[in-house]
């Protein structure tokens, strides 16, 4: 199937073009972008032009920041074209909400990709906590923004999330393996002084169960980065680290792969390609509804400034 990728960033480039490369479902067919390209693809620096030019196209995967995202997916409906949403699927959970609906009004697929669900030791971990009666789970999901965000300024503005556009990595994580249902009792947000989203966090959550559930995030880790899940059970204590790709039962890793697929990415298009064959939507709104909350119950603490 032809696609067209928008937003030709550090994460399409690192991850997107790569997995459409090597995928038996999906030919790269066009792009998007005002200034980045791919050799090869025809580049358009219009999305209507694209749409436009190219009808044939009926995929559309959209790499851009979440403020912009969401005029770009209704224009793609609009124009009967199946949508995929890079994390976060939306800069509010209104617009996700009203995204979905013209999906189905058009009878076309939507995803919302969550690309750390997609880890290898996520699904065995989910498959391990089913049975089991859960003590505590934290969350450490520390990194350095200059080395993963150089320069992009859009993540410390309004919408841009800060911490929790990593954060919601692990937040998508914690929800696919418990359950539960979860829901957020109190936060601390850390903002710089000079900047308009979060630096550093502190959730704690409520669980049925009454398990303590609690996540660290921080933007401001140098050296040694830090993606783990600890979780804590009366049968034994889970660790998911390096963002879920490894796996512990009471110090012993698992080591077997719980896919053929290699990589996040590649299994994200291939779920694509089974939603768009079947007509299928996926938008599950959970990680996102829980940093929507952590912005509405927050204690907000100012920090000193941040600068790349």
């Amino acid at each position: 199937m032809d696609i067209a990728l928008v937003g030709i960033g550090k994460i399409a480039v690192d991850q997107h073009v790569p997995s459409l490369a090597t995928s038996p479902d999906w030919e790269l067919a066009a792009t998007v972008s005002r200034s980045g390209t791919v050799e090869g693809v025809e580049a358009f620096t219009s999305f209507t032009g694209m749409l436009e030019a190219r009808p044939e196209i009926r995929v559309v995967s959209l790499c851009l920041p979440p403020v912009p995202r969401f005029d770009y997916a209704a224009k793609a409906l609009a124009a009967g074209r199946h949508v995929m949403l890079e994390k976060p699927p939306g800069a509010t959970l209104a617009e996700c909400i009203a995204l979905e609906q013209m999906a189905r009004d058009k009878g076309l697929s939507i995803y919302a990709t969550w690309h750390s669900r997609e880890a290898d030791k996520v699904a065995p971990a989910k498959a391990w906590l089913a049975d089991k009666t859960l003590k505590s789970l934290h969350v450490t999901w520390r990194e350095d923004v200059r080395r993963w965000h150089p320069g992009q300024d859009w993540i410390f503005e309004a919408g841009g999330l800060g911490v929790f556009d990593p954060g919601i990595n692990a937040l998508s994580i914690v929800t696919e393996i418990l359950p539960d249902p979860i829901h957020l009792q109190s936060a601390t947000l850390s903002f710089p002084e000079n900047r308009q989203a979060p630096i550093a966090a502190d959730l704690a959550f409520y669980h049925p169960g009454n398990a303590r559930v609690t996540c660290d995030f921080d933007f401001r880790q140098e050296g040694q980065q830090t993606w783990s899940i600890e979780a804590r059970c009366e049968e034994g204590t889970l660790l998911l680290t390096n963002g879920g790709a490894n796996m512990y039962i009471d110090g012993e890793e698992l080591g077997e792969h719980h896919s053929g697929l290699d990589g996040e990415y590649p299994r994200l298009y291939a779920k694509m390609a089974e939603l768009v064959r079947a007509g299928g939507i996926d938008m599950d709104l959970r990680p996102l509804r829980h940093v929507a909350d952590a912005f509405l119950l927050g204690r907000r603490s100012v920090v000193e400034p941040f600068e790349f």
